[in-house]
């Protein structure tokens, strides 16, 4: 019976050991990330920090469900119309940082997250900033290309499909931006890496469908924003936290 026990205690923590996240309340920062300089953006209670690209409040077809904040496909609008609901952690700019998020989407589901955003009036909140995609890759009717797929750097670099959790379970996505290096890591895997404001970052615009968006040719900026897509589908996130490098 001691054995018993002794072995159970003994899965238990080696359980905790190797899945740390079970032990993490969502929402919140462990000791070892508060070390680290993490910060949360969305505390799980309220959108406080977050508002409407050129806008003063959160729009309406945001809610807090499920210890998350969630876009739903607005009032009047179907299935893939935004309501213009893209929305933006406002409370500062940052430049060089880590930056982590878990997503959840729902079927058919297609959203995105930006960061650098400039926020131009009467421009969308993709203008001139980078997208990191958020889709259902099995059922989007965007999952025809490659670099249209969850974890790519949106119609330009793609991620690796394979390492997306379907719709319906919790995604990680971490965007690192160090002096212009950029990589996006999916649920623990290194997806993409591409540098900002070079002539290869150039040549890579110039066969995108940014090759004509005139901030993209005015040039991506070198701080901005944090932002979230509302593409008319549901879609959820939470554990948005950053740490400024």
């Amino acid at each position: 019976m001691k054995r018993n026990i002794f072995m159970t205690l003994s899965l238990a923590i080696a359980l905790l050991i190797a899945l740390p996240g079970l032990s993490q309340t969502v929402n919140s920062l462990s000791k070892k990330e508060q070390k680290e300089g993490w910060k949360l953006l969305f505390n799980g209670k309220n959108f406080d920090g977050w508002r409407q690209c050129n806008g003063t409040a959160m729009p309406a077809n945001w809610v807090l469900e499920e210890d998350a904040m969630k876009v739903f496909t607005g009032v009047g609008k179907k299935p893939g119309q935004g309501a213009d609901g893209d929305v933006l952690y406002s409370v500062k700019k940052f430049k060089n940082f880590e930056l982590s998020i878990d997503w959840k989407a729902s079927k058919m589901a297609n959203s995105g997250i930006f960061y650098n955003v400039r926020e131009v009036p009467g421009k969308p909140i993709y203008y001139a900033a980078p997208e990191i995609q958020v889709l259902d890759n099995v059922d989007a009717t965007d999952n025809k290309i490659d670099s249209h797929l969850a974890g790519s750097l949106y119609d330009i670099l793609p991620a690796d499909a394979k390492t997306v959790h379907p719709a319906g379970e919790w995604n990680t996505i971490v965007i690192k931006v160090k002096d212009g290096q950029v990589t996006h890591t999916q649920n623990g895997v290194k997806v993409v890496s591409y540098t900002l404001w070079t002539p290869e970052w150039d040549a890579m615009v110039a066969k995108s469908k940014f090759k004509d968006f005139p901030g993209w040719t005015e040039g991506i900026s070198k701080d901005g924003y944090i932002g979230l897509q509302d593409h008319g589908y549901p879609v959820w996130f939470r554990n948005i936290k950053i740490r400024e490098l």
